[in-house]
């Protein structure tokens, strides 16, 4: 019982820890927006691979930065539309 609980509160811990692991109620757009802020995150800050970027679409590195930080504000477009607990479709 003891380690099912230490599970638990470690599984809890990353969760408030980390943003993009997500929880059951997470939803699969909230899910696809983290998995893209990561990623775009991740292009900006190792040199090598926006380097990649920057030789494949003949891009500065400001303007791809920029590119990359504006498409973080909305990477998978706007939030669907809230659907009531009893709502099926």
């Amino acid at each position: 019982m003891n380690d099912r609980f230490n599970f638990q509160s470690q599984i809890e811990h990353l969760h408030l820890k980390y943003v993009g692991t997500g929880t059951q109620e997470t939803t699969k757009w909230e899910w696809g927006t983290n998995i893209q802020r990561d990623s775009l995150a991740s292009h900006i800050g190792h040199h090598s691979r926006l380097q990649y970027f920057l030789v494949a679409e003949n891009e500065t590195s400001l303007r791809m930065k920029n590119r990359f930080i504006d498409k973080m504000i909305q990477p998978c477009g706007p939030p669907p539309p809230e659907r009531k607990k009893g709502d099926l479709n």
